[in-house]
């Protein structure tokens, strides 16, 4: 596909482009009223999710509204435990809960590879959005890590430290990396459809990747990322974006893994890791959200701080975690407008 915008991929893949592309994890959801609208419509989260017509509406919502220069399909990472045979609910207050756990390498042996026809209404929903953007700018399609997806369904729900989960892997350390098998075989089957739908990019997000130390996370995530990575990457050949929020130990090997880009949160250091991974990955992030509370001054010299440190090569702008649904979408207009709006002196592209 020929995009009108198509920046994001091409500094995915590392080229060379007149200014730095900007797009924002949860751009769309509870920031926006437009959405808010459509959720109530929806009567509940799982539903709107499931409702490939209203979850198309809702991702083109922040290209329309703020101008980003990529879409990212609206679904949930929990969609993948579901299609393996282990529903979940979420509630507003409380987040994501399963009522049914795994706890034994029986339960792992229940569950089933998801072969991404489960979850259809993510693939049509990725194909109306496709025709809706026109070619307009880029869809990322996502997924969950597997070792971020164990944790939610050894655990049952969110938590500070999974620390259920993390007994599982020490305990029972066999059926770990048996669940961790079927969960980086159901995601490789779902990420496919997503692409094979229209996705042009895709990003896995390993939100709990900080709660492991860094022989545990090489053992029980960083084996099955690079799986993922790889065989992505010789299947279709599109960029691959991970975000392994909290794990500072791991910024070096994540070159490794063959992913093209690491999105970073706002705790990693822009200059230290860019000496750690020099000129091998793009780097995407690191605002942190909680900047979009300030002054719309504050907000800009944010922007020019951040976009000067990454400088003007190989860097994907956005925050560093998602959005706080009490951030006033004026805010997050600015923070994009003001990441446009930068150029580097003598860039080409």
């Amino acid at each position: 596909m020929i995009f009108r915008n198509d920046l994001l991929l091409r500094v995915a893949r590392g080229e060379e482009v007149p200014r730095t592309p900007v797009w924002l994890m949860r751009q769309a959801g509870r920031v926006l009223p437009e959405y808010r609208a459509v959720r109530e419509k929806a009567g509940s989260f799982i539903h709107l999710v499931k409702t490939p017509e209203l979850a198309a509406e809702v991702t083109v919502q922040p290209v329309d509204i703020f101008g980003v220069d990529a879409a990212i399909i609206f679904s949930d990472i929990l969609v993948i435990p579901e299609a393996m045979g282990l529903p979940y609910e979420m509630a507003e207050a409380t987040g994501p809960r399963f009522p049914a756990v795994v706890r034994t390498q029986r339960d792992v042996e229940l569950l089933r590879v998801a072969d991404g026809s489960e979850l259809k209404y993510v693939t049509d929903a990725i194909a109306l959005v496709k025709k809706v953007l026109n070619g307009r700018v880029p869809l990322i399609g996502f997924a969950g890590a597997p070792f971020t997806l164990l944790a939610y369904m050894v655990e049952g729900k969110g938590s500070k430290t999974f620390s259920v989960a993390k007994q599982f892997l020490y305990t029972n350390p066999t059926a770990a990396h048996a669940l961790l098998e079927k969960i980086t075989a159901s995601t490789l089957n779902y990420l496919s459809a997503q692409v094979e739908a229209g996705a042009d990019i895709v990003q896995i997000f390993d939100s709990w990747a900080g709660i492991l130390g860094p022989d545990m996370y090489r053992e029980f995530s960083l084996r099955y990322l690079t799986v993922l990575c790889r065989e992505i990457k010789r299947r279709f050949k599109i960029p691959v974006i991970l975000f392994p929020k909290d794990a500072h130990f791991v910024r070096s090997e994540i070159t490794e893994t063959g992913c093209d880009v690491m999105s970073m949160d706002w705790t990693m250091d822009i200059a230290e890791t860019r000496a750690m991974t020099g000129d091998r990955i793009t780097l995407q992030g690191n605002a942190d959200p909680c900047l979009l509370y300030a002054s719309e001054e504050r907000i800009v010299e944010g922007v020019v701080e951040m976009l000067r440190a990454y400088g003007p090569h190989r860097h994907i702008a956005n925050l560093g975690h998602g959005l706080y649904p009490d951030i006033e979408k004026s805010k997050v207009k600015l923070f994009v407008d003001a990441v446009k709006d930068f150029r580097f002196q003598g860039r080409t592209g």
